[in-house]
């Protein structure tokens, strides 16, 4: 049967006919759906990129992608729609990368029981998880596994996300920072506290001149991943509106550079702002001067990881939350090139706050490598209150991975709306 394609998928379809090799038929061939384009310079780029390393460190590999799946650039396309024409070209793996695309990832797995999919960083698969079972499941409401051809993984972002909270409270003068958010999701409300809590703890401290309740730290979400004209807020008139508002400090959320854009922009005007972008190991690139750390992904080695246990028919259903490598801090960042997370230092951060960085790091690789701490997190304890009141931890109290998977507000001392 012959079916009329939206533009983009027939473009698609002559792309992919024209990277797979002759003989492609014996080679393994893999798919990566983007949310956003593959040039982003953050998350997607990221995601890109990470193909390419499974294609660089695999032989006989071939990457098929689909950019810029989303309502606003390729709004009468779907996901099944692309993964129809991938598993046609011979994918056996394909990884959705947005937490966006959870349930489409479910409902197009069930299409297709002989293709593995990775939905990057759902919750598809989380009950599968041997952290979370019996009276927690209940408890938290977690969803119905999908079919066995579904996982996870993701990695502990709040971690980095701590050193670049830690940073801005090291650098700004005046103690106001600005969190640049995307949409409005458990996830993201993590991160976002996690940036909070290592901005707080970092104050307290490493500085002698402010204390962590003086640190004034504000969320503004613009409603997406990146900006969608007429859709979601402007996100350089965001962190304009940080800036011309007392910040000098912008940690982005979001999967694009306005943050780091519009800070070199004022400090090359003279007006000294500082920004911490997100997805990507090359943040820093767009304004350096103004940049004092990139937290980034670098999926490749869990992309390899997947790609090859499902060649050699050992690859499970599974729901995986990886810690970093922490086996070397060197002078380019913190975490090895193994790891599927970390941050990147930038070129505006002074001798000193790289010391007290370093210091910070290591506190939380002894926290994170004690077997007395397995479960927990570094900084997320008692006294956690969320905005309206409800006690997560009292003093002293660990949380744990299912009292913050599902977060469903900001923490107290946090501005900005939780839903």
């Amino acid at each position: 049967m012959i079916r009329k394609l939206p533009v983009s998928l027939l473009a698609l379809a002559l792309i992919i006919l024209a990277v797979v090799p002759v003989g492609a038929q014996d080679e393994v061939v893999f798919g990566v759906v983007l949310v956003g384009p593959n040039d982003d310079r953050g998350w997607s780029t990221s995601h890109y990129e990470a193909g390419l390393y499974v294609e660089e460190n695999l032989p006989g590999s071939t990457m098929l992608f689909f950019e810029s799946l989303n309502p606003a650039d390729t709004p009468e396309t779907t996901l099944m729609d692309v993964v129809e024409i991938m598993v046609d070209d011979g994918a056996t793996v394909i990884f959705t990368t947005s937490d966006s695309f959870e349930e489409d990832t479910n409902n197009v797995a069930e299409a297709f029981p002989e293709v593995t999919f990775i939905n990057i960083t759902g919750s598809n698969a989380i009950a599968s998880n041997d952290i979370i079972e019996g009276e927690h499941a209940v408890e938290h409401n977690l969803p119905e596994l999908p079919a066995p051809n579904v996982g996870n993984f993701n990695g502990y972002m709040e971690l980095p996300r701590m050193i670049a909270g830690c940073a801005a409270a090291l650098t700004s003068e005046s103690g106001s920072i600005g969190y640049l958010g995307a949409l409005i999701n458990p996830e993201t409300r993590r991160l976002a506290v996690s940036s909070y809590l290592g901005a707080k703890y970092c104050a307290d401290n490493y500085r002698d001149d402010i204390s962590g309740d003086d640190i004034s730290f504000e969320v503004v979400w613009i409603g997406f991943w990146f900006n969608i004209p007429g859709v979601t807020l402007d996100p350089t008139e965001v962190a304009t509106g940080f800036l011309d508002g007392g910040a000098d400090v912008i940690i982005s959320g979001i999967d694009t550079t306005e943050s780091i854009t519009v800070a070199g922009q004022y400090t090359a005007e003279g007006d000294i702002s500082y920004a911490v972008p997100y997805g990507n190991v090359n943040g820093c690139s767009e304004a350096p001067e103004a940049c004092i750390g990139a937290a980034y992904y670098n999926w490749g080695p869990a992309y390899l990881d997947v790609v090859e246990r499902v060649i050699d028919g050992t690859w499970e259903q599974e729901w995986q939350w990886i810690e970093p490598v922490y086996d070397e801090i060197n002078e380019d960042g913190y975490y090895t090139v193994e790891s599927i997370i970390g941050f990147a230092l930038g070129d505006a951060l002074s001798e000193g706050t790289i010391e007290s960085l370093t210091a910070f790091a290591g506190e939380i690789e002894a926290f994170q490598t004690d077997p007395m701490h397995e479960g927990e997190i570094f900084l997320w304890e008692g006294p956690l209150s969320l905005q309206d009141g409800t006690v997560i931890a009292e003093e002293g109290e660990p949380v744990t991975l299912l009292d913050i998977w599902f977060l469903p507000q900001l923490v107290d001392g946090m501005i900005g709306a939780s839903e």
